[in-house]
């Protein structure tokens, strides 16, 4: 079996949010990045678990420039047998698709794994771009698979419930909580990722069909105000006048 994950590297959960150039950039200065959390824990560690069961190999794939390698190699560590880094910005979902999508075309993977999402920018329309453009049955927001030879048959949340699907290789899917539990990358995994392939792919010319313009930060919460029990009458009062909800 045959397998690709995507992976991007997101800013840590903990991270300062701040923006430059007329709020127009991310602010990367002193910013801790990581592997996407819903690609490594769910997407990559469910196929190394086919990899294991049924045999084949597993490569990673990734948009980015040089500083992206050390998650690059995390997921080597992890263990991804090889990985591709396409020398490319993430400019949007369109560019970051149409790369992952013109470098597997044509080399008979089986399954194409992402995660649901990135944390930093929620769009989730990366593996609609990749499905789209090569042509594969999409399944989303998966939270179990199996596979029965060609057959795979995939849980997927949905509206007031979970919908059962079947869907034969190749194929791609989306992968959330439930999909796989979390691995820690052990010392000999450490040390085998630093000599795993990993191979850097010029990009070709590929223009973005959204531009950012500008970022806004959410508006600060509002300072609680605190009632004692004796006085119901202020809270009514602040209910009506300040808050307006009576």
């Amino acid at each position: 079996m045959k397998i690709l994950v995507c992976i991007c590297q997101t800013p840590d959960t903990t991270a300062k949010i701040e923006f430059t150039n007329a709020n127009t950039q991310f602010n990367t200065s002193g910013v801790q990045y990581i592997l996407n959390p819903t690609d490594e824990w769910y997407a990559l560690v469910r196929a190394l678990e086919l990899k294991e069961q049924n045999g084949g190999s597993v490569t990673v794939v990734t948009v980015g420039k040089a500083d992206t390698e050390q998650n690059i190699r995390k997921a080597l560590a992890i263990g991804a047998d090889d990985a591709v880094r396409i020398d490319a910005n993430p400019d949007d979902a369109y560019v970051v698709g149409t790369h992952i999508a013109d470098y597997a075309a044509g080399k008979g993977y089986d399954i194409i794994f992402t995660g649901k999402e990135t944390i930093d920018y929620n769009g989730f329309s990366v593996p609609g771009v990749v499905a789209e453009l090569l042509d594969l049955p999409q399944v989303s927001l998966a939270a179990h698979l199996t596979m029965d030879g060609n057959t795979a048959t995939i849980d997927r949340e949905i509206e007031g419930g979970i919908e059962r699907v079947q869907v034969s290789t190749p194929f791609l899917v989306s992968a959330q909580k439930g999909m796989a539990e979390q691995r820690i990358a052990s010392m000999k995994g450490i040390m085998s990722a630093r000599t795993k392939p990993l191979q850097v792919v010029a990009p070709k010319d590929v223009k973005p069909l959204a531009t950012v313009a500008y970022y806004e930060l959410p508006a600060k919460r509002q300072t609680v105000k605190l009632i004692a029990p004796e006085h119901a009458a202020d809270l009514v009062r602040l209910l009506h006048e300040e808050a307006k909800v009576i």
